[in-house]
């Protein structure tokens, strides 16, 4: 059965990648929305954590023989202190300040990182297998689902509504929301908000990681993984609407679709369509789509 001349099977095939990379477009614009919307940080190393979240899942594999399941819990918590840190020692020095400081400072800390692992391992990429619980397809009849693909959208999917619900339905939420707008009232209930920033800072770092390691069987692992996707990510998150959380998982999986029928339709616009609707997005609304006007 053909649709426009395309066969039926093709459009759904890229309906899949498109869906496959709109999950990673969703979790990783989660975390720059959670860290911009309630620690007012545009976190240009997003893209570094991701890459180190997928790199510790090959060498935890490669040197120690740590299967795929405890490094998706492993690799976020190591990215997830490694953020802390970046937080303690240097982010927080500038949260009064101007946002291309932090830009700036993020900016450099990717610069460094993504050297020290291309003088390490060089630029090519680093095989990572599937694990062998979700290895192979399911045959729906119409098309063969790989069910590593279809893991990757169950995961984040469950990830990304986990933390629209801590965020927006409970009160540590209401807390974090709160003592972002008016820290010195919620100290004085008794509420340690630098505490609430920095995990605030390492959980958003987590996600990064947790999408890395999703990514390492279905991408090579590369130094440069991080950057060849922050760009597209950012994008996301400003058509969706900088610190907007729901906005920016829905415009991740929405725009992760168009990206693949793009494919299909006009191969050639698939690597500028997010930055063509960015544009037009910016001119109808600045704000984004569920972004908030000021």
């Amino acid at each position: 059965m053909d649709i426009f001349g395309i066969p039926l099977q093709a459009m759904l095939s890229q309906l899949l990648l498109g869906l496959v990379n709109g999950s990673f477009y969703a979790i990783l614009s989660l975390g720059l929305a959670v860290i911009f919307g309630l620690l007012n940080v545009i976190n240009f190393c997003h893209g570094t954590l991701y890459m180190m979240g997928a790199f510790l899942a090959w060498m935890g594999l490669s040197y120690f023989g740590l299967d795929y399941w405890l490094m998706l819990i492993l690799a976020p918590l190591v990215v997830g202190a490694f953020a802390i840190v970046i937080e303690k020692t240097m982010l927080h020095r500038l949260y009064k300040l101007d946002h291309l400081y932090g830009l700036l400072l993020t900016f450099g800390i990717t610069l460094m990182t993504e050297g020290l692992f291309r003088s390490v391992y060089g630029v090519s990429g680093q095989p990572f297998s599937v694990p062998q619980q979700l290895s192979g397809a399911t045959d729906l009849g119409f098309m063969a689902l790989p069910n590593y693909r279809a893991w990757v959208v169950l995961a984040s999917l469950t990830v990304c509504f986990s933390t629209w619900f801590v965020i927006e339905k409970t009160r540590l939420g209401a807390y974090l929301r709160a003592g972002t707008e008016n820290p010195r009232l919620v100290a004085a209930f008794g509420v340690n908000v630098p505490l609430l920033v920095t995990l605030t800072y390492g959980f958003g770092g987590a996600l990064a990681a947790f999408a890395g390691v999703l990514a390492a069987p279905v991408i090579q692992v590369s130094p440069l993984m991080g950057s060849n996707l922050i760009i597209v990510v950012f994008a996301v998150v400003v058509i969706g609407g900088m610190g907007s959380i729901a906005g920016s998982v829905l415009t991740g999986l929405a725009l992760g679709v168009v990206e693949g029928m793009t494919r299909v339709f006009y191969p050639q616009a698939s690597a500028t369509v997010v930055f063509i609707i960015m544009a037009i997005v910016l001119m109808l609304r600045p704000a984004g789509l569920f972004g908030k006007e000021k």
